[in-house]
């Protein structure tokens, strides 16, 4: 009877790790014919070396050699990000003294503009007087090829919300104001369903709980709703099941994380796409800016990979994903 009981023991967890396996892997899957989509960080603008980065470093004073003539997060930098072949334009944006939002990614003015101080202390009016070019230097202050080029440049969000009315946008709220969530979801309030439909949110924990409260059906995302919805799948995803957390939303996956997501990477992105959630594959959880932004970084990607990729080079990364 022992002897019995042991072998039934055995069969039923065989056939549960049968089970696992069936349900997860994507060897058993056909890959989709989709091809990647493109997330263009920033636009298009100036990459710089990430030697020594810090949190307190001015990328502006380490840019490469310029080989286009764009500055991120303008207008020009976004239409020649879509010309190359993005589908989804990323943007940082800041409330203004004025209680309006400006497109700038750097928290001060001085690393960049010939501005100083907060950026969100100042007016709109203000920031629109700046040179966002001033401070690029690729010889380390020898030369600043886009001083005077960037005078006007500035952006506000509502410039680039009527410049871009049916294309997706990703929008970065830099602050954990959650005063700052509540005035972006007054603003985007006034906008018909399915435009709102083609914008995500994302960025501190508190504006985007504040987001949320006021504009619910907004696609948002924050490392809260990251880990309130990854957490649950890592525990429960091998039956197939999809937490109520996951559903739409975004989630940036760190390319070191994704392997251990069960079904990655067909049969995930397929339970994503089933509860309207976006999926997008970051180099090493996306920090200080890295994404797929090389041939190389490509090689990496699963065969058949259909979710989203960051880059901050769609000039050169949209050609070869096309090519394919």
């Amino acid at each position: 009877m022992k002897r019995l009981f042991k072998r039934k023991r055995f069969w039923v967890i065989l056939a549960l790790l049968a089970f696992v396996y069936l349900n997860n892997s994507s060897l058993l899957v056909q890959p989709p014919d989709d091809k990647p989509w493109l997330m263009a960080h920033r636009g298009l603008g100036q990459t710089f070396h990430m030697e020594g980065l810090t949190n307190d470093t001015c990328t502006a004073e380490r840019i490469y050699p310029p080989e286009h003539p764009y500055l991120e997060n303008t207008l020009p930098s976004m239409r020649a990000a879509f010309a190359a072949g993005a589908d989804m334009v990323e943007l940082d944006v800041h409330i203004t003294k004025d209680n309006q939002f400006a497109v700038f990614h750097d928290w001060t003015l001085d690393c960049r503009t010939n501005g100083t101080g907060v950026t969100r202390d100042h007016t709109l009016a203000e920031l629109k007087k700046l040179d966002i070019g001033y401070g690029y230097t690729a010889d380390g202050g020898k030369t600043f090829p886009f001083r005077g080029k960037g005078v006007g440049l500035m952006p506000s969000l509502d410039e680039v919300l009527s410049a871009f009315p049916d294309r997706s946008l990703l929008i970065h709220v830099k602050s954990n104001d959650p005063d700052e969530g509540t005035k972006l979801a007054q603003r985007l309030a006034s906008l018909p369903a399915d435009r709102l439909h083609l914008i995500t949110v994302y960025g501190g924990n508190e504006p985007i709980a504040a987001l949320e409260k006021q504009l619910p059906q907004l696609r948002t995302m924050s490392v809260d709703s990251m880990k309130a919805c990854l957490l649950p799948y890592i525990a429960i995803g091998w039956t197939g099941i999809v937490p109520e957390a996951c559903k739409h939303t975004q989630l940036q996956i760190p390319e070191n994380v994704a392997p251990w997501l069960w079904g990655w990477p067909h049969r995930f992105l397929s339970r994503m796409d089933q509860v309207d959630t976006r999926t997008i594959l970051v180099i090493d959880g996306g920090g200080f800016s890295s994404g797929f932004d090389t041939a190389e970084d490509l090689k990496r990607l699963p065969d058949g990979y259909s979710g989203g990729i960051w880059t901050n080079r769609i000039d050169r990364i949209a050609p070869l994903i096309n090519r394919e």
